[in-house]
């Protein structure tokens, strides 16, 4: 936008399959091996019965592995770990927890699960690669286009349709079965962790026109009126540093954002009203939420045709009302129901970057120069959600470059005027059965999928006692 140069096609189509390869990846990984183990008891899975257990998997899912022999297995390794006491991926947990509801024999079958999703995603991670050079921070996403036109070579991509096709049916029959059944026991998180604003730049432009050809649209979903979706106008974008530790000023659009530290030690002091170096974005002086959750109730609102369905069948099948989704269960449903449309998507855009191959069309590139001045922004929604980036061009270099990005959408302080960030404001009323050991609070903090080195500080609100938690 700010150089004037507007992409080719096979570069927008390219675009969309890294970024569609990036939803299933990054889906799958948080489900099993950032937020499975809140809901997942693994040392409880020592005392399950491997042919009971072998019995619920082919009862729930349709794993091609499985079979009394392979779970016995499973335990056998996770016995090892315990006995041990080198529990590994599994050491930093509250094994034993009252929260904990799944019986044992789910709670193997979900380990076992687990360790297949591990095996699976270093797979789903070569597609990055393919077209992108390396994962993660592909290398071949340039202004102008894609770097990558050497690489439209039959092999590279039907490398990449195989694994599109044997991740999405791992998504199919294994990790949204295990998210239909883990929900099961924890529908009463359908009342837990809910914000009330969300908002959603929108992905995945099937044409040049943005937004409206957005597969993922681009909206506003004000006091959860999700039949009242508004339109998204990047100007009304501010950030307030009032409760940051930074110098104080007016919240400013991104245009005109500034990130100047404060001087003094930025340590947390009760009374400061300093406590974080996030700053506050809002969208109309709005506390929104942004990620899965955020573009599936856009969807959801503007009557999407794929995901439309995929949410209604899934209220049904869990027999929760539509109000469930504004919660840690919601939003964790949400990322699912997203990895199955989005993945299916990439077979369509595939298709048509075939197509433009068999006709002679290879340009990924379009040229360009350096103007003496000049204002773009780029509005588009990775898989933790709505991304950012602003630049003004002044004396042909770069001026002023701002991006808000998702985790500062959803970890944000306090604004000037007191409103709560989204995960602040998620958390309140959250039940907690034990302060020092917060498992619940981490339930929510998880589902929002954090991208931040952080302290989540515990206080005891009768003893004011401050519990240290090492999250990871």
């Amino acid at each position: 936008m700010a150089v004037g140069v507007q992409i080719p096609e096979n570069a927008r189509i390219i675009r969309n399959l890294l970024h569609g390869a990036q939803v299933q990846h990054d889906h799958i990984v948080h489900f099993y091996h950032l937020h499975a183990l809140d809901w997942v008891d693994i040392v409880s899975a020592l005392s399950a019965d491997p042919k009971k257990t072998a019995a619920l998997a082919d009862n729930v899912s349709e794993a091609p592995w499985g079979g009394v022999s392979y779970y016995k297995s499973v335990q056998d390794r996770i016995k090892t770990f315990v006995d041990s006491g080198q529990l590994g991926p599994f050491a930093n947990a509250y094994w034993g927890h009252s929260a904990y509801k799944l019986p044992p024999e789910a709670n193997l079958m979900a380990t076992a699960h687990y360790i297949e999703a591990l095996r699976l995603q270093a797979k789903a991670a070569r597609m990055h690669a393919i077209f992108g050079g390396k994962n993660p921070h592909p290398q071949s996403l340039v202004v102008g286009g894609i770097t990558s036109v050497r690489d439209l070579s039959p092999d590279r991509i039907a490398e990449f349709l195989y694994i599109t096709r044997e991740t999405q049916d791992f998504i199919k029959k294994v990790y949204i079965p295990d998210l239909l059944a883990v929900a099961s026991f924890y529908k009463d998180w359908g009342g837990i962790g809910g914000t009330t604003n969300f908002l959603a730049y929108g992905e995945f432009p099937e044409t040049s026109a943005e937004p409206d050809s957005l597969y993922m649209p681009r909206g506003l979903v004000v006091n959860r009126n999700v039949g009242g979706v508004r339109p998204v106008d990047q100007t009304q974008v501010t950030e307030d540093v009032t409760h940051a530790w930074y110098e104080k000023g007016d919240a400013k659009h991104p245009y005109k954002g500034e990130t100047k530290p404060i001087q003094e030690n930025p340590e947390y002091r009760p009374g400061s009203g300093q406590y974080t170096w996030l700053k506050a974005p809002r969208y109309e002086d709005l506390s929104c939420e942004v990620g899965p959750l955020a573009r599936v109730l856009v969807a959801y609102g503007k009557g999407h045709k794929d995901i439309k369905p995929l949410v209604d069948s899934t209220l049904q099948k869990l027999d929760v009302p539509v109000q469930a989704l504004f919660s840690t269960l919601g939003r964790t449903a949400a990322r699912g129901l997203e990895t199955i449309a989005v993945g299916d998507r990439i077979e369509t855009w595939m298709g048509e970057l075939l197509a433009n191959l068999k006709n002679g069309d290879t340009k990924t590139y379009e040229p360009w120069e350096m103007p003496d001045s000049g204002e773009g922004y780029g509005l588009n929604d990775v898989p933790r959600g709505s991304l950012g980036h602003w630049i003004r061009i002044e004396d042909g270099k770069i001026g002023n470059y701002q991006y808000v990005v998702p985790s500062t959408w959803n970890l944000g302080p306090r604004d000037t005027k007191g409103v709560l960030g989204p995960m602040e404001e998620a958390l309140i009323g959250t039940p907690v059965a034990d302060p020092k050991q917060p498992l619940e609070i981490l339930r929510t903090v998880h589902s929002f999928d954090p991208c931040i080195a952080c302290a989540v500080h515990v206080i005891d609100p009768d003893s004011n006692e401050v519990y240290k938690i090492k999250a990871l």
